[in-house]
């Protein structure tokens, strides 16, 4: 076996949490990289809960907004961020809404003003406010959910998971390995698609050709991840894994004061929003 050396900058870590995550040498690491999983899960949790009970569209267009602010600055200004936030989500709001406009009941917005009609059917002003209601908070939920989902990994919020909320580690580390697994698993299918073309054996082209080929890889696939689960089991049962009740964590992912500073302002933030847009008096 040969000597690796020591890390280098195209091996440096994404976050100073997850040893096994990569980046980019020029990659500059963000507030929401360093902040403990469970922390960027829990503070926009109570809002993403009370957004579902919320009929209003300026209440979620402003927790959208706050999403955005807390990505744009914790996480910076990726291809996939920006794809996300003015592409994919504009997209899906638009889309939701208009959706929604048009399975609303018209006996329920008949009262309001007449925007569009064509025939014997009519879009009514408060059908589009039903729409861009609810593309908003689905929207602002999903927003929401990105500022844990983009900002960390998985591993790290299973090693979190165990060291703070205190999940039996066989479980949690039974979903480790099963994270392992997965880039594992597109390493074999490229050897056995590259074994597949050495042999010629494509099955040509068109539709048809692409589901035979799949059906090739499967079983050289699942016997590959039930060799390697073979030697995953072995490996722990000989280093006596799950045999006591806690175990040495290697790489710790600790709460820190930053934490609890990054929960406790948004959930203030979040309250004075609520406080100032939410519509108490038609609620």
């Amino acid at each position: 076996m040969t000597d690796t050396g020591p890390l280098t900058a195209a091996t440096a870590v994404h976050t100073p949490m997850d040893p096994y995550a990569q980046r980019a040498a020029t990659s500059p690491v963000r507030f929401l990289y360093g902040l403990n999983p469970l922390a960027k899960l829990a503070a926009p949790l109570p809002v993403m809960a009370l957004l579902i009970f919320v009929r209003d569209a300026a209440t979620p267009a402003a927790f959208l907004l706050l999403a955005y602010a807390v990505l744009l600055v914790g996480v910076g200004f990726t291809r996939r961020l920006v794809a996300v936030l003015f592409l994919a989500l504009p997209i899906g709001a638009v889309a939701i809404g208009f959706g929604f406009a048009l399975w609303t009941d018209a006996a329920r917005v008949d009262q309001s003003v007449i925007v569009w009609q064509v025939g014997g059917w009519t879009m009514y002003g408060g059908a589009i406010e039903v729409g861009v209601a609810t593309g908003l908070r689905l929207s602002a939920i999903v927003a929401l959910t990105l500022i844990a989902g983009l900002s960390t990994t998985g591993p790290d919020l299973v090693r979190a998971g165990v060291q703070q909320l205190r999940v039996p580690y066989r479980i949690g580390y039974t979903a480790l390995a099963a994270f392992r697994f997965v880039p594992r698993f597109g390493y074999e299918l490229d050897v056995i698609r590259q074994a597949h073309r050495v042999r010629g054996a494509h099955g040509g082209r068109g539709p048809l050709a692409a589901v035979a080929r799949w059906f090739g890889y499967i079983v050289p696939l699942m016997a590959g991840a039930i060799r390697h689960a073979e030697r995953v089991a072995l490996a722990m049962d000989a280093r006596a894994f799950g045999a006591y009740a806690d175990r040495t964590e290697r790489h710790l992912v600790p709460w820190r004061v930053r934490d609890s500073v990054f929960v406790v302002a948004f959930w203030a933030v979040s309250a004075a929003l609520f406080a100032a847009l939410f519509p108490w008096g038609l609620a």
